[in-house]
């Protein structure tokens, strides 16, 4: 397994940031993406992205045009004229206007494609590899990832909150980076156990999970964030954005 340290597995994964204000179009492309070997966050919005966007660089961004406040586009030429890296990320527009100017708008704009709404999911999923294809390697190294009402800080190894910054042993450090590297899937015991370089008894791990529990979680004997899946393993529910779904 990889180095934990470098949670290589999660950062080989392309990154790709949604940004779209319809609720379920975002969804919808987040989830197929997802299930497409891509690593998704999402922004209801300029603001939002922009924020995101300060916590780790993405390998594209999939922006839409017609949003309330920044639009697409304005966003795209304001990325374009970064002095950073940022500068570079490629972006595929999608917009409900397929007309030629509106295209040349998009593309004058500085995005690397555009995409007419309604589209097959399957055509961006094509379009986004070949963006990335074209493209240098742009991503750095993601060091912040959030869970529940917590930041965890993997240079440091921290747990930061509104209101108090807990800090982590080295062995419940690892195990939660080891989680992170598939925050949203069930990993097994014996995986995490050889990735934080712990003996492989399951109770060895499972003694780890319940000391990070302590301080993750409110109520321990109702995890919200690190949960059992009876018979498999452990998952953690984290992200890259700080927007919590209900």
């Amino acid at each position: 397994m990889a180095e934990i340290d470098e949670i290589e597995d999660y950062a080989a994964l392309p990154h790709i940031l949604v940004v779209d204000d319809d609720d379920r179009i975002r969804d919808l492309v987040s989830r197929y993406l997802t299930e497409h070997g891509f690593f998704v966050s999402a922004a209801e919005d300029a603001a939002t992205a922009a924020e995101i966007l300060k916590l780790a660089a993405y390998d594209a961004l999939v922006l839409d045009v017609m949003m309330p406040g920044q639009s697409g586009i304005d966003f795209t030429a304001e990325i374009r004229g970064m002095d950073s890296d940022l500068a570079e990320m490629p972006i595929l527009l999608l917009t409900a206007m397929g007309e030629a100017d509106d295209r040349v708008t998009g593309l004058t704009a500085g995005a690397d494609d555009y995409l007419a709404k309604p589209f097959d999911p399957r055509e961006l999923v094509l379009r986004l590899k070949a963006i990335l294809r074209r493209q240098p390697k742009y991503k750095t190294e993601i060091k912040t990832m959030f869970i529940g009402p917590w930041k965890f800080d993997l240079t440091h190894n921290e747990l930061i909150s509104a209101l108090e910054t807990v800090k982590l042993t080295d062995g419940e450090a690892n195990l939660l980076k080891a989680l992170c590297a598939h925050a949203g899937e069930v990993v097994e015991r014996e995986d995490l156990a050889e990735a934080c370089g712990l003996d492989a008894d399951k109770r060895t791990v499972d003694v780890q999970v319940t000391r990070l529990r302590r301080k993750l979680e409110e109520d321990t004997n109702n995890p919200r964030f690190l949960q059992t899946v009876r018979g498999k393993g452990y998952l953690l529910r984290a992200q890259l954005s700080e927007t919590q779904k209900p």
